[in-house]
C-alpha cells in the first residue's frame, strides 16, 4: 500500500546547464541532460528517498518516451500500477535553459495531462482507492498542472473530502488555478513568494507577510519560501520561520518540489512546524547545491 498520492504531471525533463551567466539570446557551452520530472514525480522521488512509499496518479502515453518513464519510475520503486495509460495522447515533457544566474527560460508541455482531465482520478472512485462512500482519507500531493476545471471540481469532491491534501502550483504563471482550493479546510498550500503575490494580488516584501495574509483570505495552512531568503510556515496555531542554509547553487529545478515533499515526509514522521519547516530548507538547500542525484 502506497503512504501517498502523488497526482500531477509526470514527464521527461529535458533541461540545458552552464557554468556560464546567461541572457536572452545567449549562446554558450553545458551540458544537456534527460531526466524523469514533472512535479508529482519530482515530489514523489524525494518522498521516496526520505522513507515514504508514493504511488502516482498521472497521464502518460503508450509511446516509447512513456513506456522508458514508467519503467525509469518502476526502478525508482514508485507505484506505477494506477497511472492513465493513453494510446491517443504522447507523454508529456518540459524544457528548461538554466546559468549560473539562475533559470533563464522554461516551457512545460503538459498537454497529455490536461487532456486526460479526470480520468486519471478514477481510481479514488472505483475502488481501488476509495469511493464518494468511502473516500481515500490518507496524504495526497497536488500539483497545478491540472485544468483549472478539474482542480475546481476536486475542492468540492467528497472523494477528496477526507484526504489530507498538500497542494502546489506547477509554476508561478498557473498559481492563479490554486484559488478554489486555498479554502479547502484539509489543504496545505505550498507556494513561493511570487506565487502567493499571485493568489493574493498584491505584492510582498517577505515570506511571513505572504503566508498572513493567505491565512487572512481563508487558507488553513500555507508554506511561503523566498529563494534563499526566510521562509515562513503559518497555521491555525501561529507561524513558524526559518533561515535556509546558504549554499552554491548549480541547479533550481525541482527545488520547491523537493522542499515540499521533504516538508511532507517530516510532518509524517511526527515533525512539530519548526522541525518540519528547518527538515525542508535543508533538503532543499542539499538539491539546489547538486549533492542529490537527479
Amino acid at each position: 500500500m502506497a503512504d501517498i498520492l502523488c497526482i500531477g504531471s509526470v514527464l521527461w525533463d529535458v533541461i540545458g546547464r552552464s557554468s556560464a551567466s546567461m541572457r536572452v539570446g545567449s549562446d554558450v557551452p553545458g551540458r544537456i541532460t534527460r531526466l524523469p520530472g514533472g512535479v508529482a514525480m519530482n515530489i514523489a522521488m524525494t518522498l521516496k528517498r526520505f522513507g515514504l512509499t508514493p504511488a502516482l496518479l498521472t497521464s502518460i502515453g503508450r509511446d516509447a518516451a512513456g513506456d522508458a518513464l514508467v519503467n525509469a519510475a518502476d526502478r525508482l520503486g514508485l507505484d506505477t500500477s494506477l497511472i492513465y495509460r493513453s494510446a491517443d495522447l504522447p507523454t508529456d515533457q518540459y524544457m528548461a535553459i538554466e546559468g549560473a544566474n539562475g533559470l533563464i527560460a522554461a516551457i512545460a508541455d503538459a498537454h497529455s495531462l490536461e487532456a486526460a482531465d479526470a480520468k486519471i482520478l478514477t481510481p479514488l472512485s472505483d475502488g481501488r482507492l476509495g469511493t464518494a462512500d468511502a473516500p481515500y482519507s490518507g496524504l495526497i500531493a497536488l500539483d497545478g498542472n491540472l485544468t483549472t476545471a478539474l482542480l475546481a471540481e476536486i475542492a468540492v469532491s467528497p472523494l477528496f473530502s477526507r484526504a489530507d491534501l498538500r497542494v502546489a502550483p506547477a509554476s508561478p504563471g498557473k498559481a492563479e488555478r490554486l484559488l478554489p482550493l486555498l479554502k479547502t479546510p484539509k489543504a496545505t498550500v505550498y507556494v513561493n513568494l511570487e506565487e502567493a503575490g499571485l493568489l493574493c494580488h498584491q505584492t510582498f516584501e517577505n515570506a511571513s507577510s505572504a503566508a498572513q495574509a493567505l491565512i487572512a483570505k481563508g487558507a488553513a495552512k500555507v508554506l511561503v519560501t523566498d529563494g534563499g531568503r526566510q521562509a515562513a510556515y503559518a497555521h491555525a496555531g501561529g507561524m513558524a520561520t526559518a533561515e535556509p542554509p546558504q549554499v552554491l547553487v548549480t541547479r533550481v529545478t525541482g527545488a520547491g518540489d523537493t522542499f515540499m515533499a521533504a516538508h511532507i515526509a517530516a510532518e509524517a514522521q511526527g515533525a512539530p512546524p519548526q522541525t518540519a519547516l528547518t527538515n525542508a530548507l535543508a533538503a532543499a538547500a542539499t538539491y539546489v547545491s547538486g549533492d542529490v542525484p537527479s
